[in-house]
């Protein structure tokens, strides 16, 4: 029997219950998920719950398993998910493929950005909305990333990368996204960029939507982040405010080396 579909049942009486820091319940939760590419064992037991509207700061060395975890919970194909539980405010996403996980709010933005070639700024972003659910409009978008409105009919892999990640970022959120899973969003950016994707995220949480970004520049994600999870050998082993990180350390020396 498939492991995950055994396991029906018991989300009902486990997750519903799991309550994230403070007294709100969990919007996002992840209970002892297990992922593989082939036979190598990547995210080993990773559980975790999170409040709606929260950044979460998912940090770890080269090799934690982060990008792993990502991709898991936006159930791609790669790593397979073999054992445990996600649930989005109440429904349970590991039963669910990557593109009905996308039709449920979750949006992964990846480290390569997937901007597609051939197709202009404006094309890209229409062509996230091919189908429902629909988010901002394409106005909407240009009024956060004013950068994108004045290259609309530029071909986007001409872009700057920090121009693709805005793009990457408000292709996003032209879905009806609840859930934005960021991947390295800050990865080959001058600071002067990075400063700026960071005001975006942040209007983005004032919008009260839950973003989980894994991010190499752990110091940057930390400051933007309200909490942090720190991962090591696929597996997690810390789970606390962003703040406590920054305070402490030697937890950031042995787990993050900074």
């Amino acid at each position: 029997m498939n492991p995950i579909a055994a396991q029906g049942s018991l989300g009902k009486k486990t997750l519903s219950n799991i309550k994230a820091t403070g007294t709100d319940p969990a919007f996002f939760s992840v209970w002892d998920v297990h992922a593989y590419y082939g036979e190598s064992y990547i995210v080993q037991g990773v559980s975790f719950d999170i409040r709606e509207g929260e950044i979460v700061a998912l940090l770890g060395r080269n090799g934690a398993g982060k990008t792993s975890t990502l991709r898991t919970l936006a159930r791609t194909d790669s790593p397979q998910l073999t054992h445990g539980e996600i649930w989005l405010d109440h429904k349970p996403i590991h039963s669910m493929s990557s593109y009905q996980a996308a039709q449920s709010g979750i949006a992964l933005v990846p480290e390569d950005r997937r901007i597609i070639p051939g197709l202009s700024v404006e094309e890209n972003l229409t062509l996230s909305q091919i189908a429902p659910p629909i988010g901002w409009s394409i106005e909407r978008v240009y009024e956060h990333f004013p950068r994108l409105g004045e290259r609309r009919r530029q071909e986007a892999v001409t872009l700057s990368g920090g121009e693709q990640q805005m793009l990457a970022i408000g292709r996003a959120l032209a879905r009806d996204v609840r859930l934005l899973l960021l991947d390295e969003p800050y990865e080959g950016l001058a600071p002067v960029i990075v400063q700026e994707i960071e005001r975006i995220l942040e209007s983005v949480k004032d919008l009260g939507i839950t973003t989980v970004i894994v991010e190499q520049n752990a110091i940057a994600a930390l400051h933007l982040a309200d909490r942090a999870i720190i991962m090591d050998m696929g597996e997690v082993v810390f789970d606390g405010s962003a703040q406590e990180v920054l305070d402490n350390a030697d937890l950031r020396q042995e787990y993050l080396a900074i």
